[in-house]
């Protein structure tokens, strides 16, 4: 085994260790969001070992916020002296602690799933290293996964598992919902689990496979000459030949350019521009 091959997370059942500086900057940071309450739910690897048994290294914890929540989770974090980072209005944002972090999630990079309230609202009580929280319900989870896919990072055996450790009993009209245009990529992580799982495939609802399969039947005998490359939105590294020469459409910027919402910080900054406008 290589170096490389060595070095990459394996899925166990197994507890991973957690430096005690790392350990303890999560739980504080979710006992001021809990005690200050910021709405939040917690995702990643530990909402996914929530829901599926499947552990992993953690490197941060991801919490994913709104726009709007991310603001203020910053401000009162920067209050109690983490270091904050705007990372990208459009989706990251961070809170440090010595060599630790803790990532603030409001959608996707390529922002084409944002989180609402409802993401919140949805999200299911947890208890994360001792601390009484919330986490990602399953369909948000699965859907916040659907997009990475690029070549350094794939969630593809997330999604998987996640069907697979709830047997499939799952809101899919909200799965459905989330997916919305972009149909065809949850198809092919659908079609990804029963390659998988091929004993397993009942656990998507025959209704499902029905729906999306006859929309892509249709696609293929109706083709639309006006329809819009969409290389960028699953990877702009690997698509970016696509876009830069050879003409083709860049999705991924339109999509980023009119996400309405954006985390705005430091808000004392945001309030001078205001003023000043």
């Amino acid at each position: 085994m290589s170096l490389e091959e060595a070095a990459l997370p394996v899925s166990s059942s197994a507890e991973p260790e957690l430096h005690a500086d790392q350990e303890r900057l999560y739980r504080d940071v979710l006992r001021l969001l809990v005690e200050h309450r910021v709405p939040h739910a917690v995702s990643g690897a530990f909402a996914l070992h929530e829901h599926t048994g499947v552990r992993r290294p953690a490197k941060d914890l991801d919490i994913f916020v709104t726009s709007e929540t991310a603001s203020l989770a910053l401000e009162l974090l920067s209050s109690y002296d983490f270091r904050c980072e705007l990372c990208d209005p459009v989706w990251l944002a961070k809170a440090y602690r010595d060599d630790f972090f803790v990532d603030f999630i409001t959608g996707m990079s390529n922002a084409a799933l944002t989180v609402t309230d409802s993401w919140i609202a949805r999200s299911r009580p947890a208890t994360i290293l001792g601390v009484p929280t919330r986490i990602l319900a399953a369909e948000e989870l699965l859907a916040s996964k659907m997009f990475v896919v690029r070549r350094e990072r794939f969630d593809g055996a997330d999604i998987a598992h996640i069907i697979y450790a709830t047997s499939g009993q799952v809101d899919w009209s909200r799965i459905l919902e989330l997916a919305d245009g972009h149909w065809e990529i949850l198809l092919w992580n659908l079609v990804l689990f029963q390659y998988i799982y091929p004993a397993q495939s009942h656990y998507v609802p025959l209704l499902v496979w029905t729906q999306l399969v006859n929309r892509l039947m249709l696609r293929i005998l109706n083709p639309d000459p006006r329809a819009r490359f969409r290389g960028s939105l699953v990877d702009e590294n690997m698509f970016a030949i696509d876009v830069k020469e050879w003409g083709l459409d860049d999705l991924i910027s339109e999509y980023r350019c009119c996400r309405a919402k954006k985390i705005q910080w430091p808000l004392d900054s945001v309030a001078a521009k205001e003023g000043a406008a």
